[in-house]
């Protein structure tokens, strides 16, 4: 059943909204005002290990892999198990491909193409292979934000 699920979230036509509904139903945690693009690749084998927060955008084409063989889960405080963890107001670009035992902080924003590693500190941009910190956001970027207040309130990291 997760398998057709998943074949269906992945590819089926419609809206955002119904990805997310079959994603939860497959097991992965989801919140609220979530947005889930087309052919987003969302762990098959354990999708109970996958936190997705509020507000958070997720572009097509993303590959979220919570597990490899061998590589346990971190537990929770509730003593369930979660690998990857995406926190509230996160912003994932086309193509990313996020690894096991990663968090992707508050407001973070991952551009397109990248492929995350390592944890994201949260209201830090990241890009590249593997994902490196290139700027901090002021605010994060989310519906209502507009792209200038958002640009506006980048803080570029030196390197």
């Amino acid at each position: 059943m997760n398998r057709i699920l998943h074949l269906c979230a992945r590819f089926g036509p419609g809206s955002g909204a119904m990805r997310v509904r079959l994603h939860r139903w497959r097991g992965v945690k989801i919140g609220q005002e979530v947005h889930i693009g087309t052919d987003v690749l969302l762990e098959t084998a354990y999708p109970q290990w996958v936190s997705i927060g509020n507000r958070v955008q997720i572009g097509l084409r993303c590959t979220i892999i919570a597990h490899l063989h061998g590589l346990a889960p971190r537990k929770t405080e509730h003593g369930g198990h979660v690998s990857v963890r995406i926190e509230d107001d996160a912003n994932i670009g086309a193509g990313v491909i996020i690894l096991p035992n990663v968090t992707i902080g508050h407001g973070a924003v991952v551009t397109a193409g990248s492929v995350v590693s390592r944890s994201v500190a949260p209201l830090h941009m990241v890009q590249g292979n593997p994902a490196r910190p290139i700027a901090k956001c002021g605010i994060p970027l989310t519906w209502d934000t507009t792209l200038k207040e958002f640009f506006s309130k980048l803080e570029p990291i030196e390197r």
